[in-house]
């Protein structure tokens, strides 16, 4: 088990570093979101071991640099949904704000502490093992993640669910259960159902946020209505891939 976290988390700071790369030479579009894709992963795998003391440090560079990044990747879907809809007039000014938080984001002391975390987080697992801190790990892990799964079944039973609320509970379960799949121990259609749901909600989120944008930058109210018809679209596609969500959860909770 000490070898399968420590494969685990070396996978993912390689990862992490082949799109910090990539981002730096500026070679495709995808490299922030493959950066935010392998942290997103990293904490997933360390969200059921967050209270043992050697996991902190790590979980919480992880969430600083999501935090970090978050509003630098909203703004690069917006850009490049400017550019399906052909609205280049918006695009040459977001364009460079987005060069210039590419490089204030590679300069940060948050991607410093999190490759520097990551670097030293083998030795400090092997020291905390030694010392018999990491016994009876896949018991602890298994009732980490029933209680995840048991919380999202919860959530999406409520009648006056938040959409928002479920998208990150959605997001825990999906990505914990892809790091632990034995330990999860998630039925097969759950794996489909949650990605489905995942993908609806981001796509009602997206336009959310670009709707909540537009009130203060006023380039954008052109395709207002564009998307208030497609969120509209967008709930009711998360909404029905939520129901089968909810139904096969509540079989296996």
């Amino acid at each position: 088990m000490i070898n399968a976290l420590i494969e685990h988390v070396i996978r993912q700071s390689i990862a992490l570093q082949s799109a910090q790369a990539r981002l730096e030479a500026r070679t495709d579009a995808e490299a922030l979101h493959d950066m935010r894709v392998a942290v997103r992963r990293l904490r997933s795998f360390l969200r059921p071991l967050r209270n043992l003391s050697h996991v902190a440090a790590l979980e919480a560079a992880a969430a600083a640099f999501g935090q970090k990044s978050s509003p630098l990747r909203d703004s690069e879907v917006l850009v490049q949904e400017l550019h399906a809809r052909g609205a280049s007039r918006g695009i040459g000014p977001r364009r460079k704000r987005l060069e210039a938080g590419y490089d204030a984001l590679l300069a940060s002391p948050e991607l410093a502490l999190l490759r520097q975390t990551l670097d030293t987080w083998p030795a400090t697992c092997r020291t905390a093992a030694g010392h018999g801190e990491l016994t009876d790990l896949a018991p602890y892990i298994r009732k980490r993640l029933t209680r995840q799964q048991r919380g999202l079944a919860k959530a999406l039973r409520d009648p006056e669910h938040d959409r928002h609320r479920l998208r990150v509970l959605i997001k825990r379960v999906r990505y914990a259960a892809e790091a632990y799949p034995a330990l999860a121990e998630l039925p097969k259609p759950a794996a489909r159902q949650l990605r489905i749901a995942q993908n609806a909600l981001g796509d009602w989120h997206d336009h959310l946020q670009w709707l909540q944008r537009a009130e203060t930058e006023k380039d954008l109210k052109p395709l207002c209505e564009r998307w208030r018809r497609a969120l509209i679209a967008a709930e009711r596609r998360a909404d029905r891939a939520l129901r089968p969500l909810r139904e096969v959860l509540s079989e296996h909770a």
